[in-house]
């Protein structure tokens, strides 16, 4: 008798196969951890629009992004198959009918960072989304960024999202920033269990469908973070973004044990129940650097000749151009990010798939805590785009989001100290960050209590009428962002016992943000081990690219 042949797989199981986040290839030269000996090259640290060259003690432990994930093969075949395989809800298509009213809402510029090369996943889901409503009969169609209370996007950076045949077909009257100041245009909705204000922009909440395009850089992005945060007003936000709530985070870029998620979550799902939300949440991999600039993203000890020759090339030249030119190079570079993988539905289940993939990009697993951490404080952040690194942005990097990339327990130890590498100009951009220089030389000078300028100041600068003027006209954060920024230094600022800046062109910046300077990286190191003892363990966080440090006992 003839040996049956074994059944073919189906169209769909191939196509589910194909189209799945594509994992990393094992590969046993990807050493994420390493430990600096005598015959290790210097580390190469950002300083703000710099580079250093570092020669770290032997014994100093290195720790280091994973590889960039593989692309998916075809990112358009991917966002239709989210489109049309969604978690926990109908496909998009068959939620649509002729004549309903819908708004998609857009994750803003704050997203990724850099900025990615065009066409930005954004354009390409837009592009998908819209073709199906057109196909559906749908015309009532507005594209609102979900800026909150971070600056509106320039129109020029409003076309670079999306494209220009989308922008010209939108822009102004169906293409625009959520405004969170519009007193027409936020509706309220029922509180939470817990006392909550959830409001949200009224076009959105009067919609038949409100469609969320969501690009998922790190974890504490997405799920119902997004509509609950990127559309809401100043009244709703301040429910969770206080002091005391990001103090009950331990590490709040860990959904599971975050106060924040929690808060948010349950603002999130008072808008499931009154609204009907789609959500579509892209996953890029860490490809920051490549090109040229690739070298940026290897182990020093990897580095061949040529990357040798890049390095000091591009050191050489920083070198002599002013602060300006080197800011404007670097923010004129775009990032080379992929598309991971793409899921769409509702929103815990949705988020839940896009979770998994993003911390298979950025979990490192590593052994123990460290006495002294490391870590050199790059040109941007997420509130910085197109603009300066002021020092309250310096002081999130640093306490809030390097500190609390980690899953598990922190890398530095309790009292420990962490020493950051930026030269900390007291320069702001009075565009974008006008309530920043307030609040940097009226308010510090007073206080460093995150408690006491929530209860003092922070309803003073929401509600100042310049500031709300200028974030409504203008392209200004909100007058209460700068709080927020120091409110997300609180994890950092409570764990550790001090902190060190290195290389710091100014004494007073450091002192007013309750820091200590040192000339030299060398001289830092030196001050930690004198309060730690000569025989403590050192860790470089070796970012960017993003990384999140799995600490384990």
């Amino acid at each position: 008798m003839a040996t049956p042949k074994p059944a073919l797989p189906s169209l769909r199981s191939l196509a589910k196969r194909a189209l799945r986040p594509q994992s990393r290839p094992p590969r046993e030269e990807e050493e994420l951890v390493v430990t600096i000996d005598r015959d290790s090259a210097p580390r190469v640290l950002f300083f703000g629009e710099d580079l250093w060259l570092c020669d770290l003690p032997v014994g100093t432990r290195v720790v280091y992004p994973r590889r960039p994930m593989a692309a998916a093969p075809n990112p358009k075949a991917t966002i239709r198959w989210a489109l049309n395989h969604p978690e926990g809800s109908d496909p998009f298509h068959a939620k649509l009918r002729p004549g309903m009213k819908v708004t998609i809402a857009l994750d803003d510029i704050s997203l990724p960072l850099p900025p990615m090369r065009t066409p930005d996943v954004r354009q390409l889901v837009l592009e998908i989304v819209l073709e199906q409503l057109a196909d559906a009969g749908v015309d009532d169609v507005h594209l609102v960024i979900a800026n909150s209370l971070h600056r509106r996007m320039t129109p020029g950076e409003m076309r670079r999202m999306v494209g220009d045949r989308i922008f010209e077909a939108f822009y102004p009257e169906r293409y625009y920033n959520h405004d969170a100041e519009d007193p027409d245009g936020i509706v309220e909705l029922e509180k939470t269990s817990h006392g909550e204000l959830v409001a949200v922009n009224r076009r959105a909440a009067e919609s038949d469908l409100l469609v969320y395009v969501n690009l998922n850089l790190v974890p504490m992005d997405g799920g119902h973070k997004s509509v609950g945060v990127g559309l809401c007003n100043y009244a709703s936000l301040r429910a969770h973004h206080t002091p005391h709530t990001i103090r009950d985070s331990h590490g709040y870029m860990d959904p599971a044990k975050s106060a924040l998620h929690r808060s948010t979550d349950r603002i999130g799902r008072v808008i499931d129940q009154n609204l009907d939300v789609f959500h579509i949440e892209t996953v890029v991999n860490n490809r920051m650097f490549d090109g040229p600039l690739a070298f940026l993203g290897k182990n020093e000890d990897r580095y061949g000749e040529f990357d040798r020759l890049k390095l000091e090339a591009m050191r050489h030249t920083l070198a002599k151009l002013p602060r300006a030119a080197k800011r404007k190079i670097f923010h004129s570079v775009p990032a080379g990010y992929e598309l991971v993988a793409a899921y769409a539905g509702a929103t815990e289940p949705c988020h839940e798939k896009t979770l998994a993939t993003t911390f298979q990009q950025y979990l490192v697993p590593v052994h123990g805590q460290s006495d002294v951490v490391i870590a050199g404080i790059p040109y941007i952040s997420p509130y910085n785009v197109n603009s300066i690194l002021n020092p309250l942005l310096v002081q999130v990097m640093g306490l809030g989001y390097l500190f609390n990339l980690f899953r598990g327990e922190p890398l530095v130890k309790k009292g420990g100290t962490i020493i950051l590498t930026h030269p900390c100009p007291d320069e702001f951009d009075p565009e974008h960050h006008p309530s920043y220089i307030e609040f940097f030389h009226r308010l510090l000078p007073e206080t460093r209590d995150a408690v006491e300028l929530h209860r003092k100041y922070e309803r003073e600068f929401a509600e100042n009428p310049s500031y709300v003027h200028l974030y409504r006209k203008g392209n200004a954060y909100h007058g209460a962002h700068p709080f927020f920024m120091w409110y997300w230094g609180e994890n950092g600022r409570q764990h550790v016992g001090r902190v060190i800046v290195a290389g710091a062109e100014n004494t007073h910046v450091p002192a007013l943000l309750g820091w200590e300077h040192a000339e030299t990286l060398d001289d830092a190191i030196e001050m930690a081990r004198g309060y730690h003892g000569r025989s403590a363990s050192i860790t470089l966080f070796h970012s960017p690219p993003i990384l999140m440090a799995e600490v384990t006992a």
